[in-house]
């Protein structure tokens, strides 16, 4: 089996734009569909033909292109049995344990409710891929608007048990402000200290932050740290549930 090839370019104000591509067979997807015209520019750049679109949920922001891009290409529109009537263009709609797969690549959709209800990641399992959207961003996770936080703890527990060694890719640069976040609660650690200061050079010189990996910011996001002992004190929350620790988190983040 071939191995894929991802292109990551900006879209809009701050959204990734994520392509993958199949050598062997020509193949091509794009994770979510921001801009019609952003994608296919980047695709046709490339001498790729889109075919596929895969969705993670409804957000204007992460749809917007589905129709322009289905009409320009044919393309197959696959998303999230659970927000099947707002996906526009929507071809195949799919749930966790349902096959799929790309180009012979076999993925396993992992349904993470939390930022919307019906929000999923895709998992390439033998290549070690996974397209989190706006799950889980780079130090940071998404905004709970349609699930509360132990919805959403359930979902990041279902990423942090995937290999350490796969590769995150998100739907929005963040990084730098979720850096300065992170420090704010869990400023002792040391891996993360070191991580901001890299990420603050990135930035600097135009780079983008894209991809992580799962081993990574099991160290040093701290909405995977709600188990931390040092964390939680912090917090002054050593006795409370992970879904708690989790939504004080994330309510600090809303007002950082």
């Amino acid at each position: 089996m071939t191995r894929l090839e991802i292109a990551v370019f900006m879209c809009r104000s701050d959204n990734y734009g994520v392509l993958v591509h199949d050598p062997e067979t020509g193949r091509t997807a794009t994770i979510d569909a921001p801009d019609a015209d952003a994608v296919a520019g980047e695709a046709e750049k490339r001498g790729w033909k889109l075919t596929d679109i895969l969705t993670t949920h409804h957000h204007k922001d992460h749809v917007e292109g589905n129709l322009p891009l289905k009409e320009r290409y044919g393309c197959r529109i696959v998303g999230p049995v659970e927000e099947a009537v707002v996906i526009p263009g929507l071809d195949l709609a799919v749930a966790e344990g349902d096959p799929l797969e790309f180009a012979g690549h076999r993925i396993e959709v992992i349904e993470t409710p939390g930022h919307t209800a019906g929000h999923i990641c895709y998992h390439f399992v033998d290549d070690k891929l996974l397209f989190a959207a706006d799950t889980l961003f780079a130090m940071g996770c998404g905004r709970l608007f349609e699930r509360p936080a132990a919805v959403m703890l359930t979902s990041l527990e279902k990423l942090m048990a995937l290999p350490d060694d796969t590769e995150v890719y998100f739907g929005h640069e963040y990084t730098l402000a979720n850096a300065k976040f992170a420090l704010s609660v869990d400023g002792d650690n040391q891996v993360l200290k070191e991580r901001a200061e890299a990420i603050a050079a990135l930035r600097d010189a135009g780079d983008f932050t894209i991809p992580t990996t799962i081993g990574l910011e099991k160290k040093t996001n701290p909405f995977l740290r709600f188990e931390n002992p040092a964390m939680r004190a912090g917090l002054e929350m050593e006795n409370a549930s992970n879904a708690e620790v989790l939504a004080e988190i994330r309510r600090r983040k809303d007002h950082f």
